[in-house]
């Protein structure tokens, strides 16, 4: 079995078919990359568009490759989130979010910000973002975006050597840069959600749509389990069998 360690670039591109063919994704894999003030930076990173982190997650998904620091990046709570900028003081006291609704005091929505994993200030320069089969760097995260169906098996393939349970965690809202990106990077562990108003409301994500971030060093091994749920598993139970059985019954 790969370790992703010993990957090449162009297993990237191997893993990305491998992934799509086998859950049938409409969306490209994603590769993110966080960087450290002094890292190079691969050739042809498009830093000169205003974005949000969701909308270079979509612009990947389109063939572009998008650098996201303190200076472009128009979202600030994805900026802070980074660790590119403190966090405004009307986000952060759940005023913003207060006023727009989302949450019924100001009180809640701080309370649900302050819980949220953020990158310390200032340890990284910049994020960059490309589809995975075109990744010119290994991925510190993979972030999938498609039915909670296709989804599904990854976070199976995921404990499918070892076992256990997932233990997802998000506050319906930052489902791109923090659920989806920062979680999975600070905890090494595969994080799922539903989205957020902010994605919804900012790109192309359908509504049956969700997101999820796996570590790129488990990129390799759920693949590998991927391709086993694949021999027999998943044909089977998309199939429906047991459905059609009782449809057939009932009609």
């Amino acid at each position: 079995m790969l370790k992703e360690d010993v990957l090449t670039l162009g297993d990237y591109l191997e893993q990305s078919k491998k992934i799509s063919e086998i859950l049938e994704l409409q969306c490209p894999p994603l590769a993110v990359k966080l960087l450290r003030a002094g890292d190079d930076v691969p050739e042809g990173y498009d830093g000169s568009r205003k974005l949000r982190f969701c909308q270079a997650l979509m612009m990947a998904k389109r063939g572009h490759k998008v650098l996201l620091n303190g200076e472009n990046i128009t979202c600030p709570a994805a900026a802070s989130a980074f660790g590119f900028n403190a966090l405004p003081e009307k986000i952060k006291s759940g005023e913003m979010l207060f006023n727009m609704g989302l949450f019924g005091s100001h009180e809640a929505a701080s309370k649900t910000l302050g819980l949220m994993p953020r990158l310390k200030q200032g340890e990284y320069s910049a994020v960059l973002v490309i589809s995975l089969e075109q990744a010119d760097f290994a991925p510190d995260v993979v972030i999938l975006e498609g039915e909670p169906e296709k989804l599904m098996w990854v976070t199976l393939a995921d404990i499918f050597t070892e076992g256990g349970r997932h233990s997802f965690q998000t506050g319906v809202f930052q489902a791109t840069c923090i659920d989806s990106t920062v979680v999975p990077f600070q905890t090494g562990k595969t994080n799922t959600n539903l989205g957020c108003y902010g994605c919804r409301d900012s790109t192309d994500i359908s509504h049956s749509e969700c997101l999820l971030g796996l570590p790129g060093n488990r990129l390799a091994p759920i693949v590998n389990n991927l391709e086993k749920l694949a021999e027999k598993a998943i044909p089977k139970f998309r199939a429906k069998g047991v459905f059609k059985l009782l449809d057939a019954e009932v009609k």
